[in-house]
């Protein structure tokens, strides 16, 4: 790949990890890497940039399992993302990249650089501060830009632990900074923009409780009775099918306070999932019942039927015992009668 410089203004540098990776340089992507550790490499580099990473720390990271004193990946990684990116550390060329090897492991300088990951984070922090300081105006405006940029979870697609770790602290800070827009959208009863907040919200979390209460909340206030129903039946169902829970307490005293027959109905299937035994009779419920190992039953039982849990075996037949009282007296008769 060419790196020479066409005329494009702006960091020379730019690089994508939220949702699909895209890394273009001096305007032109870069969509072919010369080995296939190479990308890898330079993504955990960016990461981490300015940092120096030993050998040991790359091996367990990019190949776990491999010995770092015999293996070769390093380098022939290296190798391909200096020629890829005109990353030379004594001969940079017009990107401003430098792929350095130092004290027994590698650093990454980039010059001009610009990343949505970085300026997720600044604008996410900078909002929450402003927030705990009480500035609203400021918090809407950052945290809204920041939510504008996560465009999907860090490195979609990826599997490595140090992506999924990455992952998961950025997915907590997106969560965070729409519960603060959340709150601030109903401090102004701005009806649209929680709508709009509550469904970015589900699009990362489809089990985040605290949104379906704001949901069926926002609903009750304007006596839209159908939809709070509705929202709670969706986020009852997720949470059975997908976590095998039920709603939490808090969810279901909202739905109580909104809707006190359905509320009814709901507690009774909260129940049913939550509880593995029969409150009335202490014994498992009938669908557990069925569901044991024929051993315990008699053949030829079916297995659903209602013989199948309540009938006892069959008592074994006590044989009686000879009575010979009767044959002692035909004996005597007959003694009797010779005399």
């Amino acid at each position: 790949m060419t790196t020479a410089a066409n005329g494009t203004a702006g960091p020379a540098v730019r690089v994508r990890f939220l949702g699909d990776f895209e890394l273009t340089v001096n305007g032109t992507p870069v969509q072919r890497w010369r080995a296939g550790k190479a990308r890898g490499l330079f993504q955990y580099l960016v990461v981490h940039r300015g940092q120096m990473l030993t050998r040991d720390r790359l091996y367990a990271s990019l190949w776990p399992g491999t010995d770092s004193t015999s293996g070769s990946s390093l380098k022939v990684a290296a190798h391909a993302l200096r020629r890829v990116l005109d990353a030379h550390p004594d001969r940079p060329g017009d990107s401003g990249i430098r792929l350095v090897y130092r004290d027994f492991g590698y650093v990454l300088h980039v010059t001009g650089l610009w990343s949505d990951l970085d300026r997720f984070q600044e604008l996410v922090h900078t909002g929450l501060r402003a927030a705990a300081a009480g500035d609203a105006p400021l918090a809407r405006t950052r945290l809204r830009a920041a939510i504008g940029l996560y465009g999907g979870e860090f490195l979609r697609g990826e599997s490595a632990d140090w992506v999924v770790e990455q992952r998961e602290y950025l997915r907590a800070l997106a969560l965070r900074a729409l519960g603060v827009l959340r709150a601030d959208a109903e401090a102004r009863e701005d009806f649209v923009e929680l709508i709009e907040v509550c469904k970015r919200t589900l699009e990362i979390d489809r089990h985040h409780e605290e949104t379906y209460r704001a949901l069926m909340a926002a609903h009750g206030r304007r006596g839209e009775l159908a939809c709070v129903r509705r929202w709670y039946e969706l986020c009852a169902r997720r949470m059975r099918d997908e976590l095998a829970v039920a709603p939490g307490p808090e969810t279901q005293r909202l739905l109580g306070t909104l809707l006190p027959a359905a509320a009814r109905a709901a507690a009774v299937t909260a129940a049913a999932v939550r509880a593995p035994v029969s409150a009335v009779t202490g014994a498992p419920p009938a669908t557990v019942r069925a569901l044991r190992p024929a051993a315990g039953r008699r053949a030829g039982t079916p297995a659903w039927s209602a013989d199948a849990r309540t009938a006892a075996p069959a008592r074994p037949v006590r044989r009686a015992r000879p009575d010979n009282r009767a044959a002692a007296a035909l004996a005597r008769t007959a003694d009797q009668a010779t005399a």
